[in-house]
């Protein structure tokens, strides 16, 4: 026994190293961005730092316009190398994704807007959403979701933390005509992948003081698929035990999200069920316009908003939210090491909400995105001096 306790406590102490160590090294791979490139065509003052932008689709464009217009106002030590990745406006080849692969090994940071997926089949089952987060192997999505001082929602003073595995699952494009008629879609899962989310979710949760993650699950019904996502939960759960372990049903986690909301903290999950309560959360607190979302490889971190959606709809009526956008923002500066003004401009769009002179229409408000960033920027000042 003594033996077998002895190899738990090894096996513990390696499985979280390796873990951390994606953290660790995102601070580091941040911190090394500060070194200005030599002989690029692209070279940027010193003591600035690269960041990779890529607007999307929708009211895309127009949200980067407002992060830009908010940097500059805050004099943001940022440079944007920015790449056009759209299917729906014939922008997307194979030279174009490489291309801003090319930018995020160098920058290791980048901040996009929603990469629209047509519905339409034309040969290709994976989106170039899906294949830019493949080859950049961005596995843990991470969204944040609280209430905003000042705007109130049903329940209010929520704080969860939805992280969702988003390299396979459901989202692996594994489809086929097994018989006329008959669509078999492959659902993947994977032992590796999904210890390897459980231990983002109770590193994330350790690091950031919180104190009980629940696994979403369907092992019910998908006995073999989610049952090993589940086991793999357990597994690691054994490793954290200052850390509360419990699990629940997915659709149980829906009806229990809206009913009691305030039960939850840290929740992980399989692909689509993560896609299905981030948008549910979002709606808890305001909707898609307000809540900001980040995902992680072990080398590589990309900020963007935590409800992915185009808002096609908007596009030039200068009526988007850019709230979740510009708090997106705000965390990449915090995860470069910019503290300063990640609080600058975060405390700015939250002081404005809270105000609420100015809001735009889906928070009930008749502001337009322009009134909404002067606003912001009429509210940027100084944590100290003066």
């Amino acid at each position: 026994m003594a033996a077998l306790s002895a190899g738990r406590a090894a096996a513990g102490g390696l499985l979280r190293a390796r873990s951390l160590g994606a953290w660790r090294g995102l601070r580091a791979s941040a911190a090394l961005q500060q070194i200005p490139r030599a002989k690029s065509e692209n070279a940027k003052p010193e003591g600035t730092f690269q960041v990779t932008m890529l607007p999307g689709d929708g009211v895309g464009p127009e949200l980067m316009h407002a992060v830009k217009e908010v940097f500059k106002a805050a004099s943001v030590p940022v440079v944007f190398d920015e790449h056009h990745l759209s299917e729906v406006q014939n922008m997307a080849s194979e030279e174009k994704l490489d291309e801003v692969v090319d930018s995020m090994k160098e920058s290791k940071v980048a901040l996009i807007g929603k990469i629209h997926t047509p519905m339409e089949y034309k040969g290709e089952l994976a989106s170039y959403d899906m294949r830019l987060r493949r080859k950049l192997d961005l596995f843990a999505n991470v969204v944040h979701v609280k209430s905003l001082p000042g705007y109130k929602t049903r329940h209010n003073n929520l704080d969860l933390v939805i992280i969702r595995e988003q390299t396979e699952g459901e989202y692996s494009s594994l489809e086929h005509e097994s018989a006329k008629g008959v669509i078999e879609c492959l659902k993947i899962i994977t032992r590796a992948k999904s210890q390897r989310i459980a231990k983002f979710a109770f590193d994330y949760a350790t690091k950031k003081g919180r104190s009980k993650v629940t696994a979403v699950h369907k092992a019910n019904i998908m006995k073999l698929g989610d049952g090993l996502f589940l086991q793999c939960c357990e597994e690691v759960a054994e490793l954290y035990p200052k850390i509360k372990f419990d699990t629940m049903i997915i659709d149980n986690c829906c009806m229990q999200l809206v009913q009691n909301p305030y039960q939850f903290d840290v929740l992980v999950m399989p692909n689509l069920y993560g896609n299905i309560i981030d948008n549910l959360a979002a709606g808890l607190v305001g909707g898609a316009g307000v809540v900001p979302g980040e995902s992680y490889s072990a080398e590589y971190a990309v900020f963007e908003m935590g409800a992915r959606h185009p808002f096609a709809q908007a596009v030039g009526r200068n009526i988007a939210n850019p709230t979740a956008m510009l708090l997106s923002a705000a965390n990449m500066l915090r995860h470069l090491n910019l503290e300063f003004h990640s609080n600058l401009i975060a405390d700015a769009v939250k002081k404005v909400i809270k105000v609420g002179k100015v809001r735009t229409r889906d928070l009930g408000g008749y502001s337009t995105t322009s009134d909404f960033v002067k606003s912001v920027i009429d509210n940027l000042h100084p944590h100290y001096g003066a």
